[in-house]
């Protein structure tokens, strides 16, 4: 499988031109990865090699070349795209919750592309299955007659994953592929992506995690204002970089720990002992997603949270903020009550699709809060966004917008939910760099959710270690890191350093 992409140019209504004169090529069994800021024209690269972007009668796109496994698919039908999908060419959007459809199943989600191809049921059941075993996803049959809602943001990546690969399509395009996926899950990913070469297929990834890239990669482009500015081998990219973009990328690399201070300072803004939540499932089985979990959150403290996909992350900042009820156990708030905010980890799911970032803003600040534009400006975007609707936004556009909202309230508490998964590194950088200063000047108090335990390690005073459901181990930052007791902390740091 090659591809051949000569002087690529993109314009889109109301974001003027995206991509501008991009060149590439991936031979065969090779892995190219494409780099680059939030905004910079990664995402739509990614659709328009599936031909997606095209789909809009509104979009303009042309090339001097643009060939796939030798074929000009400059002016090909919406059929004969469609027909590629799947068997040409195959894509992991970054948005699992946005691709998956609600109303169907894992195996209907999954073996669509088999469907269509008029493979037989039973078959198709069996491959289905083996796709979901191979992109990691734990209970593979079992989980074949749920539904999108039921499974958390790192299931419904793999099942996005295992819908790429199910088909054996030889070129795969992969945009974020790990983004929501624990440390240990994306370890078994990048494995599978790096072992692409050996099954005969070749990958373009698309990430803004430098430590994915360097794992995965034969070559690395870096793509800045929608034009490729540095390209070459990935460890001469990655080591000696030449343009200014790529430096600030690896520069803003997180490294070290949060400042020294005493974990048990501060005052107490919430403080929740034994929380248990159940959920039954269809069928009548009952799922235990937080086994009587205790946590204690002190002004200008932060509290880390790290664990596999399904470990109850997500449930837990749930039954903080108050979105739902403990089965079991209590959460007492400090005095005066804590101002509690939510840093949510699909921040598209959380905007009303109808409103502008204009419109989200003022909602959440009130009439005394901060100016829209004052709070985009303090996330580091434009003002020129507060007429744009959510989904017209880059994925980073959308949570450092998720990030501005909850910093409009002038919050006690923040429950950070993946706040920074889809932001590149010198985005990343910035946002932490705010929160940290936010946390030094007002004593703000946070949970901090994250797979990335290098972020977790930077923000955190003190971190706990999930699994299913359950706490396995806590302590101060430095203490688990350097010295974990707990076999599974220890799992997951070694899946986190680079081999």
């Amino acid at each position: 499988m090659t591809l051949h992409v000569e002087g690529l140019t993109v314009t889109l209504p109301g974001a003027g031109k995206v991509l501008d004169d991009v060149d590439l090529h991936v031979g065969p069994g090779e892995r190219l990865a494409i780099v680059g800021e939030s905004g910079a024209g990664k995402s739509v690269l990614a659709r328009t090699l599936l031909g997606l972007t095209q789909d809009d009668p509104r979009a303009r796109v042309t090339a001097d070349r643009f060939e796939i496994d030798g074929r000009d698919v400059r002016r090909l039908s919406r059929r004969a795209w469609r027909r590629m999908r799947g068997t040409a060419v195959s894509l992991v959007l970054q948005d699992a919750l946005q691709s998956l459809d609600p109303l169907r199943t894992v195996e209907a989600e999954v073996g669509e592309a088999l469907a269509i191809r008029g493979a037989r049921r039973g078959d198709r059941r069996e491959r289905v299955i083996r796709a979901l075993e191979e992109a990691g996803l734990p209970g593979a049959e079992q989980r074949l007659r749920q539904r999108s809602e039921e499974l958390s943001g790192g299931m419904r990546q793999r099942v996005l994953i295992a819908s790429a690969l199910v088909a054996g399509a030889p070129l795969l395009v992969a945009d974020e592929p790990t983004t929501a996926l624990d440390a240990t899950v994306a370890a078994r990913i990048l494995g599978l992506l790096g072992d692409l070469p050996r099954r005969g297929r070749s990958l373009v990834l698309i990430s803004h995690d430098l430590g994915v890239v360097s794992r995965v990669a034969d070559r690395v482009a870096v793509l800045d204002a929608g034009r490729v500015v540095e390209h070459g081998a990935t460890r001469e990219v990655l080591e000696r970089p030449r343009h200014p973009v790529t430096r600030a990328l690896v520069d803003a690399i997180p490294r070290g720990a949060k400042e020294a201070s005493d974990p048990d300072g501060g005052r107490v803004l919430l403080e929740a002992k034994d929380l248990t939540r159940r959920y039954r499932l269809p069928g009548g089985r009952a799922v235990t997603a937080v086994d009587g979990v205790g946590i204690t959150v002190r002004a200008g403290r932060t509290v880390g949270v790290v664990g596999e996909s399904g470990s109850g992350k997500t449930t837990l900042a749930r039954l903080l903020i108050g979105a739902e009820r403990p089965d079991q156990g209590e959460i007492a708030l400090g005095t005066p009550p804590p101002r509690i905010r939510l840093i949510p980890q699909d921040p598209l799911g959380s905007f009303d699709p109808r409103w502008t970032v204009a419109r989200i803003l003022r909602a959440a600040a009130g009439r005394e809060g901060q100016a829209p534009e004052d709070l985009l400006r303090q996330v580091g975007l434009p003002p020129a966004l507060l007429g744009r609707r959510p989904a017209s936004l880059s994925g980073g556009q959308r949570q450092r917008v998720a990030i501005a909202r909850a910093l409009a309230g002038s919050p006690d508490l923040l429950v950070c939910d993946e706040p920074v998964s889809a932001l590149d590194v010198t985005t990343q950088a910035g946002i932490l760099e705010l929160l940290l200063e936010l946390q030094r000047t007002t004593g703000l108090g946070m949970v901090f959710i994250s797979h990335d335990l290098a972020v977790v390690r930077r923000v955190s005073d003190l971190v706990m270690v999930m699994r299913d459901g359950r706490t396995v181990e806590a302590g101060p930052v430095e203490d688990v890191f350097s010295s974990p007791r707990h076999d599974f902390t220890r799992e997951l740091i070694r899946a986190a350093t680079p081999a």
